[in-house]
C-alpha cells in the first residue's frame, strides 16, 4: 500500500517535501518510521533519542490528527493515509 508523508522543517531537508512510501498492509506508524530511518540515513537520529524513542519535540500526524490521539505509534496504516512529521512549532 502507498502511505503519502510530508515533512517540514530538518526533516524535509532529509526526505524531500512529499514523499510516497510503500508499504506492506497492516503496517504501523512505528513500522513507516523505521522504514524511513532504513532508507535516509539520517532520519534515525534526527526522530529517535539514544534510548530509541521518538523525540520529544517531534510532532507525527495521521490524516491530521496527533498519532498520540489514535494508538500512538502501534496506529494503522492503510491505502492512501498521510503522515505528517514536524519538528515543534513556535509563535512569534
Amino acid at each position: 500500500m502507498i502511505i503519502h508523508i510530508k515533512a517540514f522543517a530538518n526533516f524535509r531537508d532529509i526526505l524531500g517535501k512529499d514523499l510516497k512510501l510503500e508499504i506492506r498492509d497492516k503496517s504501523t506508524v512505528q513500522d513507516l518510521l523505521d522504514s524511513l530511518c532504513a532508507s535516509h540515513q539520517r532520519m534515525k537520529s534526527a526522530l529517535f533519542d539514544e534510548s530509541g524513542n521518538v523525540r520529544e519535540y517531534v510532532i507525527l500526524m495521521k490524516n491530521r490528527k496527533d498519532i498520540e490521539s489514535i494508538g500512538g505509534l502501534k496506529a494503522t496504516l492503510s491505502e492512501g493515509d498521510e503522515v505528517a512529521i514536524l519538528p515543534p512549532i513556535a509563535g512569534g
